[in-house]
């Protein structure tokens, strides 16, 4: 494990807590209509994508509760297939998916001082 693994798991558990910090509160309905709450979602799923990306091979294997190759190509099709991002895929990742993610992530980091 290296020290940019961990900063790595940070970054993508700071853009978790930030989405969860923007849909508090939001009902589908509220997500559906604001188009910079939908943008800011996606782009904040594709950098915790991006970092994942970036985590070593060895602290991936290390850590096989976290689902990387899923992560990893979320942001691949938001990339990629930026056309055609699928929102419904987002608020399902953002409102279902994200909490389990941040439980299995946040163990991952050792305690602030």
């Amino acid at each position: 494990m290296s020290k940019d693994d961990l900063r790595y798991v940070g970054h993508m558990l700071d853009c978790a807590h930030q989405i969860e910090k923007f849909l508090a509160g939001k009902a589908r309905a509220q997500y559906d209509a604001d188009e910079v709450l939908r943008l800011a979602v996606i782009h904040l799923i594709q950098t915790m994508g991006e970092a994942a990306r970036l985590v070593s091979d060895d602290f991936r294997q290390q850590h096989p509760q976290v689902p990387w190759p899923q992560i990893v190509g979320m942001r691949n099709r938001i990339v990629h297939d930026y056309l055609n991002v699928d929102f419904d895929i987002a608020w399902e990742v953002a409102s279902r998916d994200l909490p389990v993610l941040v439980q299995s992530l946040a163990p991952l980091l050792p305690p602030s001082p």
